[in-house]
């Protein structure tokens, strides 16, 4: 059926373009960056000068949102460019089936074989295609291996616990184990995974420079565990202050917050580099560069972090896991030249789901019919752009939670997994222009918004039967006794 649908796909995109027609694109994914974690969005403390120079020669989107509020369902919005309401994975969580038990790392549940994805349109187009970091969407052998969903090359960390040490043991490349000589899960080691990512992408784009090509780099930091090289390390020790606080979780690093400031640092690094040898191939022109975040920053002092002190998540409500604005809202630069004017800002309203159709126009592909994106390319090209009538999002996890942005308004519901029926939920009402950081509930005031949201929320909700939100469907799911 996939290659049927590719098949399709192929015979229906616009008609074969010259080289110069079709840009290369870099899309590089951080993994739990704050929306305030970045210098050229107010951060006061890490240094992001590659970034922050993209949004410089660039745009800076300032209402972009993330897929999910997690890592593993927002992959699979991005990839898909299905909202939480419709993609296949919602949450979180390893596949049951025996096959997880032959890897030391399972991977995630993996996405079907019938999901049409980015790098399989991309293909379609003539591209080569590579994701480098972190998957989370299926291991190899299964479904959702990422060689059967349009990579010609993984180069990474397929199971995000795997990803959960920045020294492992091995890497993937495709299907094979790539050993990591010296390292041993500590909290230091003689390879980071950072710096093994950068080498395999610099490769990637020496190798693929004659032809047009897709980088897609979902990088494992800063996510949890803290660790870093002293060449970062040094940057930060002396300068940040630190503090005695309770440890919870992952490896325990002697300075947390020069450690959290290091491995963004070092991130940014990277993204330097690739910036340096697109220029370097002379490439920079015929180049759309990309960078976001999955999700908001990580809880509070989980391993050491200290969201509180760097400001992660600017003015805005909740971190990580959750649906109120820290934890979904992120930052987002884009540049290419002679296309994005330099020194832009852009209030649109998007989000993940948007990434494919947007792709699809960059490259001259259709999407398919079936996902819920609008592409912001008129946006980032300072044209005419369509809105959406509202942004929707679900979470079974973390207590269960709706969400929707509609205007300015945006509709939240907490704590659905202690719900008896969907009756007795409640919806939170927030105006993110008069109160952007979700402080005053006033639903009480506007019953005629809050009926627009909630049928928002029954419209846009396909039920799940792997990942079950409402009371009734998550009854229907509990075995009998």
């Amino acid at each position: 059926m996939k290659l049927i649908l590719t098949t399709f796909l192929l015979c229906i995109a616009a008609p074969v373009c010259t080289a110069i027609d079709k840009p290369n694109i870099i899309f590089i994914l951080a993994d739990d960056l704050g929306y305030s974690e970045l210098g050229c969005y107010g951060q006061k403390w890490i240094k992001t000068p590659h970034i922050d120079k993209i949004a410089a020669e660039g745009i800076k989107f300032t209402q972009h949102y993330s897929g999910q509020a997690v890592c593993a369902p927002c992959r699979c919005v991005l990839m898909t460019g299905k909202h939480p309401g419709h993609a296949y994975i919602r949450n979180n969580g390893d596949p049951k089936d025996a096959t997880s038990k032959i890897h030391p790392f399972p991977g995630q549940n993996p996405i079907p074989e019938s999901e049409i994805t980015i790098a399989e349109l991309l293909k379609t187009r003539g591209y080569s295609t590579a994701a480098i970091g972190k998957w989370g969407l299926g291991h190899f052998g299964t479904s959702g291996d990422p060689n059967r969903q349009g990579f010609d090359l993984f180069f990474g960390y397929n199971c995000q616990r795997h990803a959960h040490n920045h020294f492992p043991k091995f890497l993937w490349r495709n299907n094979k184990k790539i050993p990591q000589p010296g390292n041993e899960r500590k909290l230091d080691g003689a390879i980071h995974s950072q710096d093994a990512f950068t080498a395999e992408a610099l490769a990637f784009i020496r190798a693929n420079k004659d032809k047009p090509f897709f980088l897609y780099l979902p990088l494992a930091i800063p996510h949890l565990s803290i660790q870093t090289t002293d060449k970062w390390l040094k940057h930060y020790k002396d300068t940040i202050p630190e503090e005695d606080h309770v440890h919870k979780g992952y490896l325990k690093h002697p300075l947390p917050r020069a450690g959290y400031a290091a491995m963004v640092s070092m991130m940014d690094d990277s993204v330097g580099q690739v910036s340096a040898l697109v220029k370097e191939l002379g490439l920079d022109d015929n180049t759309l560069v990309v960078f976001t975040s999955d999700n908001g920053p990580t809880f509070n002092r989980l391993g050491g972090s200290d969201s509180d002190f760097f400001e992660s998540a600017g003015v805005f409500k909740g971190l990580k896991g959750s649906l109120y604005e820290g934890g979904i809202r992120v930052p987002m630069v884009a540049r290419w030249p002679g296309k994005i004017k330099p020194s832009t800002t852009s209030d649109h309203v998007s989000a993940f789901w948007d990434w494919l159709p947007t792709l699809c126009e960059v490259v001259g592909a259709k999407p398919p019919a079936d996902t819920d994106g609008i592409s912001l390319l008129a946006a980032m090209t300072g044209k005419p752009q369509k809105s959406h009538e509202c942004l929707y999002w679900e979470f079974p996890s973390y207590g269960g939670q709706q969400a929707v942005r509609m205007g300015d308004w945006k509709g939240v519901r907490q704590s659905i997994a202690k719900a008896k029926t969907s009756a007795d939920m409640k919806t939170e009402l927030y105006n993110l222009k008069s109160d952007p950081g979700e402080k005053t509930d006033v639903a009480a005031r506007h019953p005629e918004v809050i009926a627009r949201i909630e049928a928002i929320m029954v419209r846009e909700h396909t039920p799940s039967s792997l990942f079950p939100l409402l009371p009734e469907e998550r009854r229907r799911k509990r075995p009998k006794k």
